[in-house]
């Protein structure tokens, strides 16, 4: 990123995890792509996991993790199934 762009997302208003978390009324989710050392601490150590193994996690608007799925399609129907609204993040 050059520095205009720096100094154009620095202006912008940041939103709390809690404004983040009331965006669409609770309903709306997104799904990111994590690693396999990510997911053991989401999980713990007693799950088995191969290094570097792809995953998807689904979050609530404010980050906080709702399932891990080892496709993004998976993810998006644990939101679908959980009526959440799945929002595509850039």
């Amino acid at each position: 990123m050059n520095k205009t762009m720096d100094n154009k997302i620095m202006d912008r208003p940041m939103l709390t995890p809690e404004e983040l978390a009331r965006l669409g009324g609770g309903v709306l989710a997104y799904v990111r792509e994590i690693g396999s050392s990510e997911a053991l601490k989401l999980l713990g150590e007693k799950v088995i996991l191969p290094r570097g193994q792809k995953l998807f996690c689904l979050c609530n608007a404010d980050g906080t993790p709702i399932s891990i799925s080892d496709s993004r399609e998976a993810a998006i129907g644990q939101a679908l199934e959980n009526e959440l609204v799945p929002a595509s993040l850039h």
